[in-house]
């Protein structure tokens, strides 16, 4: 699930999916903002299965999990190295 195994695809794997979530996070946004530039790109790109929002929030609570993102006032912000 988080990893790629034999029964997902590399990318629908959670890793792969928060990747492209922190690629998305130029500057702080809203979960609905992500999910949809999620949603849009995979759509265009027809190499990447298309993800349900159960699966886009998994790979969301990873990376706030890892400490990857913060939540800030209801926007979504890559967290500060210390």
């Amino acid at each position: 699930m988080i990893l790629p195994t034999k029964h997902i695809r590399p990318d629908r794997a959670l890793l792969t999916v928060g990747g492209e979530i922190l690629g998305y996070l130029h500057e702080p946004a809203t979960v609905s903002r992500l999910w949809d530039l999620v949603r849009n790109a995979r759509k265009e790109t027809h190499q990447a299965a298309p993800i349900n929002y159960d699966w886009f929030i998994l790979a969301l609570d990873l990376l706030f999990m890892v400490g990857a993102v913060d939540l800030d006032r209801g926007l979504v912000r890559k967290a500060s190295v210390p």
